[in-house]
């Protein structure tokens, strides 16, 4: 239930702050509840990524795609994960999220999304998405020009090539 609140409290909130552009920065404020431990009393591996959901929930309002997302009944779906726990967080750290469209491929959206608490990197991650429709996936080219932000993507950080390809070899198992 502890989620549902979060989540009712980011899109209500994201009607108050400013509008994101594609490649701007999402900062979400949370703290760590009793309900988000596992048995070792700190925040569990599986709450990290239901966060981070939040902070692509932010950026979908903010950035003029929920209303895309609305008007073609689409859907956000991530295929994928590259998830690094550095620290652990115990009960009722304050916690920081920021998210950033990273860069796109001609299919895929890649997200960053940094866990911090204080100026102490506790989780990276970052995230393959696209938005699904009944025709399949949008083209992340076509999702920028409907957004009317045609700008190309930036290039893919180098310490991500690796995992892309590993994921593409992946996808052939």
């Amino acid at each position: 239930m502890n989620l549902w609140f979060r989540v009712l409290r980011v899109i209500v909130l994201a009607f108050f702050r400013p509008r994101l552009g594609l490649l701007a920065e999402s900062r979400l404020r949370f703290r760590v509840w009793p309900t988000d431990l596992d048995i070792n009393v700190h925040m569990n591996n599986a709450r990290y990524l239901s966060l981070m959901d939040l902070g692509r929930l932010d950026m979908i309002v903010r950035s003029g795609m929920g209303a895309l997302v609305w008007r073609q009944k689409l859907q956000p779906v991530i295929a994928g994960a590259l998830v690094r726990y550095r620290r652990p967080l115990k009960p009722f750290q304050p916690i920081r999220l920021r998210s950033r469209l990273l860069a796109w491929d001609e299919r895929w959206l890649f997200i960053e999304h940094r866990l911090e608490s204080g100026d102490v990197l506790a989780c990276h991650a970052v995230v393959k998405a696209m938005l699904v429709g009944k025709d399949g996936g949008i083209a992340p080219a076509e999702l920028a020009r409907q957004l009317n932000q045609g700008q190309d993507s930036p290039p893919l950080p180098d310490w991500l090539g690796p995992w892309v390809e590993a994921e593409t070899l992946l996808s052939k198992v």
